[in-house]
């Protein structure tokens, strides 16, 4: 999938990736595409309780090898 920008949250907890996520998305604009690597299993609800909540569009979600690859289309 094509992005426009990418976050590194490895090795971070909750609520950090999503706090980094909403800063890089706040600095993008409308229709752009923020690739967000984790390795927080919590990340999971958390990006999806955050995308219900902000409008943004959580469109993938992968898992591999114990990071997890978030795909949020920003609003």
């Amino acid at each position: 999938m094509d992005f426009h920008k990418e976050l590194d949250a490895r090795g971070l907890n909750c609520p950090l990736p999503i706090l980094k996520t909403k800063k890089a998305l706040a600095d993008m604009v409308t229709g752009q595409v923020l690739r967000v690597i984790a390795t927080d299993p919590g990340a999971v609800r958390d990006f999806q309780a955050f995308a219900k909540q902000t409008g943004n569009e959580l469109l993938a979600l992968t898992d591999e090898n114990k990071e997890f690859v978030f795909f949020m289309k920003r609003k």
